[in-house]
């Protein structure tokens, strides 16, 4: 499985705006992609302007695809204004313990 976990600054004062975008992209990514397993958005103790997005697709390709869905395309333009820097990290699933 790929996952991707995204370290994405905004910047100050913008999450209530980032994360009206990004619930609506994370809600339909798990329902309507079946490639995609996993879609949460977490907010760092230490800087509330500080918002991991961690993300599982069964493979790059779901995820390829997850980046040309309506909802993915339509959260841009909302979030992108709001982000000063976001890195990626990329990695295989070893093991998912999920419960839900």
């Amino acid at each position: 499985m790929y996952c991707l976990l995204l370290k994405t600054q905004l910047k100050p004062g913008s999450l209530d705006d980032f994360m009206d975008a990004m619930r609506i992209n994370a809600a339909a990514s798990v329902r309507d992609e079946p490639g995609c397993l996993v879609f949460d958005v977490l907010q760092d103790r230490s800087d509330p302007d500080l918002v991991w997005l961690y993300e599982v697709y069964t493979d790059e390709a779901a995820f390829e695809a997850h980046m040309l869905t309506p909802h993915f395309l339509a959260s841009r333009p909302l979030v992108n204004p709001l982000i000063l820097r976001q890195e990626a990290i990329e990695a295989n699933a070893l093991a998912l313990n999920a419960t839900r």
